[in-house]
């Protein structure tokens, strides 16, 4: 297992890579990085840079390639055993930004491991052969860490999806397709990744795997999975508790109920307060409820023909955030298929206690 430092730096376009300078001056390389997790947008210049978490200013959907080109500036950049998860869109009051998972030679109170599934073939994205795989390589990398079951704070995602090449290659290949819409497949992968988290940490017994993939009913609450069509594999990155907590840094995880659930996001800033705590990042998913309904009141995010749902959601959940927290630099991605309740949504928040 690494002990992991957790920086946040904002960026000017998907191309920005200066957040790399910002780590080395704080005392970290480009060797150090464990993964990247980044809100992003647009489209600018390209220079070069690292792993990272990135939220992008793209639209988020299947024809965002600000993630395309965020992973492009900044793979070359960091260890090839290193992930990057970029999620696009930062709609509403959402702030582009990298977080960069970093080894620490001390104790931090956080640890992490991340890894890769094998590629996958274009018909078994979304297929229950990729939860297998998701779960499958999460199990080896927690026993490879010495990570319990019990210390995942959030295992978070980048999966595949299908493009209208992938599903024309499918069928001259005499398969079938999980679905021939491409935006569904992003729903599809994303739930795929989703139930391999479940299996992995217990939530859900593999024996019910096929069923589950076949219901769409079942959900993770430390699950946070992100489609694209940059990867052919599943980067992932487990976020985990020190089982000794010696270090700045804790975890607190939960999951929203709606996209309104206030108390759930406020749980967590309870605990944080009362350690005195000092937010450092949240990762959250968000989702319009596919009933059409918040609390009994109808919502009208489905069906928007100018707007798509998991914009109207990242917004309207990344505001709510953002708000309770007092920082528009977070982790909000869009499509929570498996993710938490319908509707709803895991949340993982990152806060540094006072030294001792």
């Amino acid at each position: 297992m690494a002990s992991v430092n957790i920086l946040k730096f904002g960026v000017s376009s998907p191309a920005d890579t200066s957040p790399l300078k910002l780590l080395n001056h704080a005392g970290y390389h480009a060797s150090d990085i464990l993964g990247v997790v980044g809100k992003s947008e647009g489209v600018a210049s390209v220079n070069r840079a690292p792993t990272i978490i990135t939220n992008l200013t793209g639209n988020g959907c299947v024809n965002d390639f600000s993630r395309t080109l965020s992973t492009t500036v900044w793979e070359p950049l960091i260890p090839e055993s290193a992930v990057t998860i970029f999620s696009g869109g930062t709609e509403g009051v959402l702030s582009p930004h990298v977080t960069f998972l970093v080894k620490d030679t001390k104790p931090t109170g956080l640890i992490a491991a991340v890894g890769h599934t094998r590629d996958f073939e274009p018909h078994e994205i979304g297929s229950a052969a990729q939860a297998e795989a998701v779960a499958a390589s999460i199990t080896s990398l927690l026993q490879a860490s010495s990570i319990p079951q019990s210390q995942v704070q959030m295992v978070l995602i980048k999966c595949p999806l299908l493009t209208s090449a992938k599903v024309e290659a499918i069928k001259a290949a005499s398969k079938t397709p999980i679905t021939t819409d491409t935006y569904q497949s992003m729903a599809k992968s994303r739930y795929a990744s989703a139930i391999g988290i479940a299996v992995a940490l217990g939530e859900l017994p593999g024996s019910e795997l096929e069923s589950v993939m076949e219901n769409e009913t079942s959900w993770s609450k430390r699950a946070s999975c992100s489609s694209g069509a940059e990867l052919e594999d599943c980067h992932i990155l487990i976020l985990a508790s020190a089982p000794d907590p010696e270090g700045p840094l804790r975890a607190v995880s939960g999951y929203m109920d709606d996209a309104i659930d206030a108390p759930a996001i406020l749980k967590c800033l309870t605990q944080v307060k009362q350690e005195s705590g000092e937010v450092v990042q949240v990762f959250a998913k968000a989702e319009a409820d596919p009933r059409g309904l918040i609390r009994g009141k109808r919502h009208t995010m489905n069906t928007d023909s100018d707007i798509h749902s998991t914009r109207h959601a990242r917004a309207a959940v990344g505001g709510l955030i953002a708000g309770l927290v007092g920082d528009p630099e977070i982790y909000v991605s869009g499509g929570a298929e498996g993710q938490g309740p319908a509707g709803g949504g895991p949340l993982c928040m990152i806060y540094r206690v006072p030294s001792v």
